[in-house]
Parts: structure tokens; sequence; C-alpha cells
């Protein structure tokens, strides 16, 4: 893969053990790997065979990481009668529309969501799909994300409580749960790498509480720890979701995740908004993980995040964006400023700095999805990188330009995946994006004209 050279920057947040910020600094990568970060780098190979990237004008991060989406609903997005509704009630609404997914949605809608993601600085995406109407399958997502070149942690998600046994989803979008758990093995048997600087891992993720059952949830957790992956699912996420919980399994949600195995250090879970403080303990001693999705949470009025306690108490957070149709667009740099604002409107001013926003962005969502091999600028972790041009309108006029924020650009300007450029001033160079977003429009209007 040869050396590329980032040479010059302005600024480099490093996010590293000793959170380093360099001036007027490069950084080396060698076969996709961060070799070193400092002044007045060079490279090893003769004859300019290393490729040298100006940084001039810019602020280096590592690559942003997302541990929280649906890719799948970018085809749905600010869907009629879905805008103004609550979570359950949204649901209830674009169920029937994802029931006519098929593979070529799941694909398509895969590739399209990955690339906005990159467009806004993301090298690495998790992503929560399940449902499987129509023959779709999880590897629909995984082959879009190696075409598109994001890092990969894609779920197994699933749901096994239709309508007629009190839950959630119609009848026709559930599965029988022996089925659930054999294509379970199946994918992480044919698509997991456990190994460093893996493209694609791949976890377990029952949907929620009010979508499968107790034994669902609980044989996913013992057959996670036989496979080595790790656990994902939505928990605590509004009103709503306590209420049902304490009504059918007479807990709190918290109560609810212990007992059935769902804490610990291979765990994450997705919003958390309405964790009380003895939750906030429990998943601080457990080590238990949160994907932290603060536009979502504002769309469905939800509620804001205790991300303030939960970082206090020691609580992994990362970042997620979650699905396109609860949050409508998908920039991770728009989700860091948003939580930043967020707690410092449940709690003041100085609640968050522009950096701990940007380190839950970076560091925090890879030791979520237990990557600490990614979410970091340091010498033999992986070459993720985020280029940011500060000289631009965004940022004019900022005494610190680092503060990125609080006065810095939503997209990025160059963007590297295990040392492999994916995007370049601006444009992505591993497809044909006006031929994707021609058949991407195609898709979502037949599924309009369907009704």
């Amino acid at each position: 893969m040869g050396e590329i050279l980032i040479q010059n920057a302005e600024t480099i947040l490093t996010m590293d053990d000793d959170e380093r910020v360099v001036h007027r600094a490069d950084v080396l990568i060698r076969d996709g790997e961060i070799v070193a970060v400092g002044q007045g780098l060079a490279t090893s190979e003769r004859g300019g065979a290393a490729q040298v990237v100006r940084g001039e004008g810019c602020v280096v991060t590592p690559g942003l990481v997302n541990t929280h989406h649906h890719l799948y609903q970018n085809l749905t997005r600010a869907v009629p009668g879905a805008q103004d509704a609550l979570l359950f009630g949204w649901l209830q609404r674009l169920y029937p529309i994802w029931s006519r997914f098929g593979p070529e949605e799941m694909f398509v809608s895969a590739q399209l969501g990955l690339v906005e993601l990159a467009l806004s600085g993301c090298t690495l995406s998790s992503d929560h799909l399940y449902l499987y109407p129509n023959g779709a399958r999880l590897e629909d997502t995984i082959h879009a994300a190696a075409e598109v070149g994001l890092r990969f942690h894609p779920t197994r998600g699933a749901m096994s409580i239709g309508e007629s046994k009190g839950g959630l989803p119609p009848d026709h979008l559930v599965e029988a749960e022996a089925a659930i758990l054999n294509d379970m093995i199946r994918v992480v048997d044919g698509f997991h790498d456990a190994g460093e600087g893996a493209m694609c891992r791949v976890g377990l993720a029952p949907c929620s509480p009010f979508s499968v059952s107790r034994e669902l949830m609980r044989d996913t957790a013992v057959l996670a720890r036989d496979k080595g992956v790790m656990l994902h699912t939505h928990l605590a996420e509004n009103d709503e979701d306590i209420a049902y919980s304490e009504a059918q399994f007479g807990c709190r949600p918290g109560q609810y995740a212990e007992d059935l195995g769902w804490t610990g250090p291979d765990v994450w879970h997705a919003h958390c908004v309405k964790l009380n403080p003895a939750e906030i303990d429990l998943f601080a001693r457990s080590r238990t993980g949160v994907a932290h999705c603060p536009c979502s949470n504002c769309r469905l009025g939800s509620g804001i995040a205790p991300v303030r306690q939960m970082r206090d108490a020691g609580v992994p957070v990362g970042l997620g964006v979650d699905g396109s149709a609860s949050n409508d667009m998908a920039n991770l740099m728009g989700e860091a400023r948003q939580t930043l604002l967020l707690q410092r409107v449940a709690q003041g001013a100085d609640a968050m700095s522009p950096y701990e926003a940007l380190q839950i962005a970076t560091r925090g969502g890879a030791d979520v999805l237990g990557r600490p091999d990614c979410g970091r600028l340091a010498p033999g972790k992986r070459a993720d990188v985020a280029i940011w041009d500060v000289s631009g309108v965004a940022s004019s006029g900022s005494w610190d330009p680092a503060a990125l924020l609080l006065a810095g650009p939503s997209q990025v300007k160059h963007l590297f995946v295990e040392g492999r450029q994916v995007i370049n001033n601006g444009e992505v160079t591993t497809l044909d994006l006006p031929r994707l977003l021609e058949r991407h429009h195609h898709l979502a209007q037949a599924l309009m004209l369907a009704g």
C-alpha cells in the first residue's frame, strides 16, 4: 500500500492516551497504519513514490466513529405521517413501507448512507439491521460497505414478537427465533473478522425489548459470548419505552438488561435517554457502552440523554446518527455539535467542551465498539484519518480553528480509511456517486408510488 505523508497541518488532534494536540506537524502512514505524528517527518520511499497530502490550513483528527445507525432508512426520509410522531407511532407508520424492501434496497441504501457518513468524516460505522423482508440478508449491507471502503460493524438484528403476541411490529415482519439464531451463526462464521485492523466485524442485535422475547435476548447473549462477538440493542429510549418495560417485565430497562446478560464491555445500548442514576451506576461498573443519538432523540421528542452524568460515572459513550427516518441526515460532526449543545442546555455552558464532544465522536466511539486500534492518531493505530479545511467561510474569524464544533466545516476535505483515500477534496473516490444517487432516487420513488 505504500506511504502517505500528511504534511504541515495547522493542528493535529491526536486523541491519543496523552491527549496530544500538535501544531504545524505531520502524520506518516505506512501500509494502513499510523507510523508517526510530529514535526519534520519524512517518508522512507525514494523517487517520490509516497503520496504527500498538503495540510496547510487544515485540522487533522482521527476518523469519526458512528456507533448506531439503520442504514436502510435513508429511503424513507421525511415520510408524511411520521414527521411529527413519537417513537411507537413513528414505527407503526413506517413498518408497512419497510416491509416492501428487498436486497437491492438494502444494498443501495447502505451505500448511500455510508457515503453520507464518509463525507462527514466517518471512517468506522456500525449498523443495526433488524428486518429482512423479501430475501434481504445482512451481507447486502456488508458488500455495500466493502465497495464504499468504510470500516464496518454490522449487527444481525431481529424482531420475533409481532402484534398478535403483544409486540409492536406487524406479524409479517417478524421471524421465528430458531431461524434468527441459525442466521446469526451463519453471518458471524461467514463475515466476522476478530483481528486487529479488521474491516468487518459482526455483532448480534435483537431489536428492542418490545419486539423480541426474553428467551431470544438470553439466547443471543449466550451465542455472542460463545462466538466472541458484541451485543447491541435499543434501551430506555423514551417514556413509552420505560412504561412498556415496567408493564411487561415488572422492572426498568437496566434491570431487564442485567437479568438477561446484557451488561458488560461486550455490550452497547442505543439511546439510553431515560437511564436513572442506579442504571448509570450499573453501566459504569459493568463497562456497558452507550450509543448517544442526540439529533434523533430531539427529532422524536425523546429527551436529553444524561451524557454528562454517564461520562462522569465512567460509562463508555460514543455517538450515533441513528436511522435517517428519525434523523433525516447522517452527519457525525452535526451529532457531536448537538451533543455539546444539549449538555449545555441541560446543565450549563461549562457542561461540555468542544474537545470532549469530539473525543466522544472519535476515541469514545471506537472504544464502545471494542476497537482500541481505531479512533486515535498514534503509532501502531489504524490509519483512519479525517482532514478538515479550516480556511473557508465556516471557520473564518475563528481564534481557535481546532474548536471545529464551534466554528468549522461539517464536511471533510480528505478522508483515509486503512490508508486508502475514500474522500479527496470533498469528492468520493470509491464509486460513481451521481449514478448511486440516481439509483437511490428511483428506489425511493417506487416506494412512494406504492403508497
